[in-house]
């Protein structure tokens, strides 16, 4: 189960999430995450994963795509923080890899 709150200030879209990021929840995050793109209107989008408790392969896979729109993570476990390292790693090697592409 997981639960979503989400609190919003002039600057800043603020995302907590509590329990467990796997399949049979991420399509309740990703709707989330798609009704309120509008709203975010340039404000910065920050996603508090602490008291996320497991994520599996599909919820791997949300937070990629919400990171390369732009949202910024907050972790303090070791394989959370680990594995957003790991996405972030892939996402900038992907753009490196495109601009090679690209210029060559």
């Amino acid at each position: 189960m997981l639960k979503i709150t989400i609190t919003e200030t002039p600057t800043e879209q603020r995302w907590v999430l509590h329990g467990r990021l796997t399949h049979a929840s991420v399509s309740e995050l990703r709707t989330h995450w798609r009704k309120t793109h509008r709203a975010r209107q340039g404000r910065t989008c920050v996603v508090d994963l602490n008291d996320v408790t497991g994520i599996d392969q599909s919820g791997e896979r949300v937070l990629r795509a919400m990171m390369r729109e732009g949202a910024h993570f907050i972790a303090r476990g070791v394989y959370t923080t680990h594995l957003l390292a790991a996405i972030r790693s892939s996402i900038l090697r992907r753009r490196n890899e495109g601009d090679r592409h690209h210029d060559g």
